[in-house]
């Protein structure tokens, strides 16, 4: 059985959400899907044994691009990580309104890849609520693991 890992922050929990619908998803897809609030993460965990690595991390800020805070610190700790080709993707919800709609989902996936990471699919960027959007986040997953 193929094995996932999903770290995510969370301010309103939005993206708590999401990575829980994710979750559902991979597991109906015969996966072992872990989760793991950021808070609760190492960045080892990312070179650990698990097939493909999902990052959830909604973006603040008007004029720049700002992590959710305590994601914000995960992400400072990513430098000097090799991630030897491991796949993975990356998800936000957001508010299409602000200039940076979902940058964060941007900024993670070129930091992974600066790092060595595979980019399995584009990032899943949702507007609003993810409980209206439960359809294009089991797409986006399906899609993921039909490309593993």
């Amino acid at each position: 059985m193929k094995k996932a890992l999903i770290i995510y922050g969370s301010t309103t929990g939005n993206t708590e959400d999401m990575a829980g619908m994710v979750k559902a998803e991979l597991e109906q897809l015969e996966f072992e899907a872990e989760v793991k609030d950021v808070t609760q993460a190492q960045v080892g965990d990312l070179t650990a044994e698990h097939d493909l690595l999902l990052l959830g991390c909604p973006a603040y800020g008007d004029d720049e691009i700002e992590l959710q805070e305590d994601f914000a610190d995960f992400y400072e700790k990513l430098n000097g990580l090799k991630l030897d080709g491991k796949p993975f993707a990356v998800f936000a919800p957001g508010d299409s309104t602000y200039e940076h709609f979902c940058g964060s989902v941007d900024m993670l996936e070129e930091k992974m890849g600066e790092l060595g990471g595979k980019l399995v699919t584009d990032g899943l960027k949702i507007d609003g609520d993810p409980g209206d959007a439960s359809g294009e986040i089991a797409d986006w997953t399906k899609s993921i693991t039909s490309l593993l």
